[in-house]
């Protein structure tokens, strides 16, 4: 992201348009042993926080799911819904996806569902601006910006990706950039109806 690409973002107001709502399925997976309870109530809360301050409005489902694996290896989630973003909660990323980085989370379209693993043991709040960013806001900014509907070519395109995503999280969070974001949901929204 270039500084001329940025300055509109830092400069693009909160309370500029109407309220963008995003259907979410907040997946718990039932052998997950994390405390659920201190992660809905700190770094998921944050995150609804952030986006609801920018205008975007997460219409969020809760269900119960389960993350298994194939004998592969490759996970297999249970309860997923297509027409949703569908964000994970569970210990880890799954292995296969992880490759023993111990990733806080991952997004990806993923057998047909947008798919945001956060893995509570790692996942963290709003820390350092760029750099350390709310892991669910992240995440579900890789869907929203359309980062899972694109190939990543290699190492400089997934660093790109993650800077650019970083920017627009901390905008979100000390700025209130939430028009640039808000601009391409509806084109998300089409993407996961044709998903569905």
């Amino acid at each position: 992201m270039t500084r001329r690409e940025f300055l509109p973002l830092l400069l693009a107001g909160a309370s500029a348009g109407s309220p963008a709502h995003v259907p979410v399925l907040l997946v718990t997976d039932k052998y997950a042993r994390s405390n659920i309870a201190a992660f809905q109530s700190t770094i998921w809360a944050q995150a609804v926080n952030v986006f609801s301050k920018n205008l975007i409005v997460l219409d969020v489902i809760e269900r119960q799911g389960e993350v298994l694996q194939y004998p592969s290896g490759r996970p297999h989630f249970l309860g997923l819904d297509r027409s949703r973003i569908n964000v994970v909660l569970t210990d880890r990323v799954p292995l296969d996806w992880d490759k023993g980085r111990s990733l806080a989370g991952v997004s990806a379209v993923y057998e047909g569902c947008c798919v945001c693993v956060v893995a509570m043991e790692e996942a963290h709040p709003n820390r350092i601006p760029f750099l350390s960013t709310n892991t669910v806001v992240h995440e579900v900014l890789h869907v929203l910006l359309g980062d899972v509907f694109t190939a990543r070519t290699g190492v400089i395109d997934g660093q790109t990706s993650e800077a650019r995503v970083d920017a627009y999280a901390t905008s979100l969070w000390l700025v209130g950039g939430g028009s640039v974001v808000r601009a391409q949901i509806p084109g998300c929204l089409q993407r996961l109806r044709q998903l569905a």
